[in-house]
Formats: C-alpha cells, sequence, structure tokens
C-alpha cells in the first residue's frame, strides 16, 4: 500500500469514534492493552471491541500480539494485546512537505559557521535535498534524458511531494500549489529562494540537462516552473 493510500486508510478507520476513543486509549496506556482494558475503555463487548481492534491492526495503527501480562503460567493461549505503532497520520489537502522545509533547515543550521549566512546555508542545503532526491530517481532510470522525458519523470515525482504539477506543454511543467505553505507567505522571498534551490538541485541529481528551473511567481500557486530553455511562461 502506498503511503497516500495507507493515510487514507487510518482516516477512514478514525472516523469511527469508537475506533478513535480506543487508540486514543492505547496510545495513552504505556502499556499492551488487552481486548477487556480496550472495550472496558469505551464502555462495549469484547467482542465488539475485538472487531474494531482489528480494524485498527489492518489500517497499521496498532500492532497485535500475543503475551502473557500477568506472569502467572494459564493453560491456552497468551492473551492478545495491542500497542500503538510507529506512524504519524497527518492529513493535508493540498498536500504540505513541512518535514522536507524542517529537514532542510535543521541541515543549514548545522553547517552554518561563523563565517556562512543564515540564507546561503539554507540554500546549499535545499540544493543538496534536491540533489539526492534527483539521483535516487536518476538510478531508476535508463537511457538519456531529453527535455519531455525528463519533465514527465519530474511530474511523477513531484506529484508525490505535493507539487499539484500541470503540463502546459510537453517540454514545460507548472506547480500549482507550493507544498511549504503557509511558511511561504510568511517569509517568500526565503521560501521562494529555498524552493527554487531544491528543485534546481532535483533537475541536477536527475542530469535533466535540458531542463531549468526558473522563478516565476503566480497567485495562488508554486513560485517555480520547470521548462526547457527558450519556453515562456505565462506571466
Amino acid at each position: 500500500m502506498t503511503s497516500d493510500a495507507s493515510t487514507i486508510a487510518a482516516v477512514a478507520v478514525l472516523s469511527d469514534e469508537l475506533r478513535r476513543r480506543m487508540y486514543a486509549f492505547i496510545r495513552r496506556a504505556g502499556h499492551p492493552v488487552t481486548r477487556d482494558e480496550a472495550a472496558a475503555s469505551v464502555g462495549i463487548s469484547r467482542k465488539l471491541a475485538a472487531f474494531h481492534l482489528d480494524k485498527l491492526v489492518a489500517a497499521g495503527l496498532l500492532n497485535a500480539r500475543y503475551a502473557n501480562l500477568t506472569g502467572v503460567r494459564k493453560a491456552g493461549r497468551s492473551p492478545k494485546v495491542y500497542e500503538p505503532a510507529d506512524v504519524d497520520v497527518q492529513v493535508s489537502i493540498p498536500q504540505r512537505e513541512h518535514g522536507l522545509l524542517a529537514d532542510i533547515l535543521l541541515d543549514a543550521v548545522l553547517r552554518q559557521t561563523p563565517r556562512t549566512d543564515a540564507r546561503a546555508a539554507a540554500l546549499e542545503a535545499a540544493v543538496e535535498h534536491g540533489r539526492r532526491l534527483g539521483h535516487a530517481e536518476r538510478a531508476r532510470t535508463r537511457g538519456r534524458l531529453g527535455a519531455e522525458r525528463a519533465l514527465t519523470i519530474a511530474d511523477q515525482v513531484l506529484e508525490r511531494h505535493g507539487f499539484e504539477p500541470v503540463r502546459p506543454t510537453p517540454t514545460s511543467l507548472r506547480l500549482e500549489n507550493c507544498p511549504f505553505q503557509p511558511y511561504a507567505a510568511k517569509a517568500t522571498d526565503l521560501i521562494c529562494a529555498i524552493n527554487h534551490a531544491f528543485l534546481t538541485g532535483f533537475l541536477d541529481g536527475l542530469g535533466a540537462r535540458t531542463v531549468q528551473a526558473s522563478l516565476v511567481p503566480r497567485p495562488g500557486a508554486c513560485c517555480v516552473e520547470l521548462a526547457a530553455p527558450g519556453f515562456a511562461g505565462e506571466k
């Protein structure tokens, strides 16, 4: 299951109030929780609790195992217990990439020296993050990359990162969503520069020599456009 599909499945499961309350109880418990404990936490039968708990396990929100928590040996199988899985479910429409921005800024802080300007460190970190993403995609891609093929790959990759790309022509790619909002609204020049550096690094890592990332600010959209040299986007 893809990360997007997993998130949708988790949200759908948590739309049920009983499951949401049981999940919250198990997260707060600090120890493996039995079906009886989960049932008691929301005031339902053990059988109904088992049904809802299995839904939470199937969605990847809980882990289940059999364990004897009392230490007393009894005949038969140990009871089933539930623990929260190591997941962080966040939903945003349109998609945001605050984790990516945080990673870039953290790297910038770690690399900064008394002689390094903070903005320059952030842009350098953004280029490196983008280049790593491009390198990873290039490793899965065989053959020569002309402008159209490079933009097709960029379209697919940037869709996964919430940029909402559209293809007005075979040699251009517009990005309809800024995944770094609302921070872009608070520090437009800096975030646009980071975004531009990230996408420039991505194209470099991808080896897309026939495509450039350009700053083309448009209201309500990403400030960067990818295109073959000579393409003039709408202003």
